[in-house]
């Protein structure tokens, strides 16, 4: 990686848990250049401007989730195992598994109105994680492991509504007792269509 790609990417690394925690609106240019230690015309070298460096820390956190995630889901040898890693893996919003929480939820609500382009990020990210839920019923169900009437994509849209909003609500209120609720309540719905 040439010089230049390194800062990039290091400035990257810095502002992204940076942005996931404050939101887009909220975090300045000083707030980043106080975390990388370089100077504002060091950051304008590399990044145009904060929406252009907001971009990249939203593309970088949801891939670092996504690469955390398939680290965890990829131990398991069954569908069933897998849906239930995702699960656990959201499982504890309070302590999320990257700074900030989830990227989907953070900067999707943020974006929603404002920011087209990173609406948009956030929107491929939820139907990326609604394809693969729906990949990983479909591959049960083809591999004798689910109901063959369940319905994977319906499905995976609930479960991933559910696990967003159990993530809202868990770190409004400071806790995962609803978020345990959704988990059980999801399992169970698994558990009844495994065969």
């Amino acid at each position: 990686m040439a010089k230049g790609e390194e800062t990039r990417q290091f400035i990257i690394d810095k502002a992204a848990p940076i942005f996931n925690t404050k939101g887009i609106a909220a975090t300045s240019m000083s707030d980043i250049m106080e975390a990388t230690k370089l100077s504002k015309g060091s950051m304008y070298v590399h990044f145009e401007n904060k929406e252009v460096l907001a971009c990249a820390a939203v593309d970088h956190n949801m891939k670092v989730l996504g690469v955390k995630l398939q680290a965890e889901m990829s131990k398991s040898k069954t569908a069933k195992g897998e849906l239930f890693a995702y699960i656990d893996f959201f499982s504890n919003p309070v302590t999320p598994p990257i700074i900030g929480g989830c990227p989907l939820l953070n900067f999707g609500t943020e974006a929603d109105d404002t920011n087209p382009i990173v609406k948009e990020k956030i929107n491929g990210g939820i139907k990326y994680n609604q394809q693969l839920l729906g990949s990983i019923i479909a591959k049960g169900i083809a591999n004798g492991e689910f109901n063959p009437n369940w319905n994977a994509s319906d499905f995976a849209t609930v479960m991933f509504a559910m696990m967003e909003g159990g993530h809202l609500i868990s770190r409004m209120s400071g806790n995962n007792d609803k978020m345990q609720i959704i988990v059980k309540t999801l399992k169970k719905i698994i558990e009844e269509n495994t065969l």
